[in-house]
């Protein structure tokens, strides 16, 4: 029986187009697990796209080869195919022209005329022939690239990769190692078993990206000897320690700062339960000119500088003024001792693990939302 290096190898043959995503709120794990595979697969010469539904990249992700390359959307995936039999008739001229949304296609040719029976009509089959998930839980947490989609994951064979024990084992083949630290780590562990000598120094430095931001600089709980090892053999193969710590953690951007200021003056603490909580603003937001990605950077500035907080809640006011109905966006992250997931269950559209988990709340104002989570919360601890 082949192992999963093997049958990936094997499926890997004959496939040339290849499709990387990963979960709409994808951290930075995912990203730098997404650029490290996609140059990994150029080595082999493969042609590579990684698309994620409404992507913004963080600036201090921006260091990364082939982060910037990620798109929010497909371009194309396939072609309207118009065939023409023109044996009897031949073609003279051929011109087109678009109104109203419309597209006329004139055909004009050498001799006699053409008829509905001479025109034939097909869809050419999907742009990517392999899928590869990264750090994904199902694929409904892909959102739009899946949902408008579905039948491309339906067709095409998926490679699944993570490290989460709430993942859904939805690919053709499913390599999910609940002991890693990271999906850079069981990635890097695939693509050793693959050809040792594609791993150039651009792709370990993504992989150690990876580790890197998911461990916290190797400072988190879950650290095992192993994922030290690695690390020391991704800095033989050529990745930059120093420079990634520089980029990820020493260089925080005005609009961070000013976020961070935000959150801190609007922090709660019930210390009975060991609960912090803050609310960013519509306002705040747009005012600090921040992106989503640097509400997670919120976050984890919160756990390192609130180490006595078991639960840890961030809640971001989402929607425009132009818009009717209000959307909170929710971030629950909690020590090992809980269950963020489970603690937003009833909520609708939970996304997460364990360990952090998401959630949007519609129809709600932000103080309604806080004042029900965290009610909600104190309930779960205290039953």
């Amino acid at each position: 029986m082949l192992n999963e290096s093997q049958q990936i190898e094997k499926i890997l043959a004959g496939k040339k187009d290849i499709l990387i995503t990963f979960r709409q709120d994808g951290s930075g794990d995912a990203i730098a697990s997404a650029a490290a595979l996609a140059l990994y697969l150029e080595n082999l010469g493969k042609r590579v796209d990684i698309v994620v539904h409404s992507f913004s990249l963080p600036k201090n992700l921006n260091f990364l080869k082939k982060s910037q390359t990620i798109k929010n959307n497909f371009s194309h995936l396939q072609k309207f195919i118009i065939t023409v039999d023109s044996e009897k008739t031949g073609v003279h001229e051929l011109s087109y022209d678009l109104k109203e949304d419309k597209l006329r296609i004139f055909i004009t040719p050498k001799q006699g005329f053409l008829t509905r029976d001479d025109i034939r009509t097909a869809q050419s089959d999907f742009k990517y022939d392999l899928i590869f998930t990264l750090d994904t839980p199902n694929l409904e947490s892909l959102g739009p690239i899946y949902d408008s989609n579905t039948e491309l994951f339906y067709d095409k064979p998926i490679i699944n990769i993570d490290y989460k024990t709430t993942n859904e084992h939805f690919g053709q083949i499913n390599a999910i190692d609940t002991t890693a630290t990271s999906t850079g780590e069981v990635l890097f562990n695939l693509l050793e078993n693959l050809g040792k000598e594609h791993i150039n120094d651009k792709v370990a430095e993504a992989i150690l990206t990876a580790i890197i931001f998911n461990t916290k600089s190797f400072k988190s709980q879950n650290i095992k000897p192993n994922t030290l090892s690695l690390a020391s053999k991704l800095m033989k193969l050529g990745a930059d320690r120093d420079h990634i710590v520089q980029n990820l953690y020493r260089t925080k951007t005005m609009s961070t700062l000013k976020l961070w200021g935000k959150a801190l003056s609007n922090i709660e603490h019930d210390r009975s339960n060991n609960l912090v909580w803050t609310t960013i603003t519509r306002d705040d937001f747009i005012r600090s000119g921040a992106h989503s990605q640097e509400l997670y950077d919120i976050v984890e500035e919160l756990i390192s500088n609130s180490p006595e907080a078991d639960l840890i809640v961030l809640f971001h006011e989402q929607s425009s003024e132009a818009e009717k109905t209000p959307r909170i966006h929710v971030i629950l992250n909690v020590n090992k001792n809980y269950n963020a997931s489970s603690l937003l269950q009833p909520f609708n559209s939970v996304v997460g693990d364990k360990k952090q988990a998401t959630t949007i709340i519609a129809g709600k104002s932000l103080k309604e939302v806080e004042e029900e989570i965290i009610a909600h919360i104190k309930k779960q601890i205290g039953n």
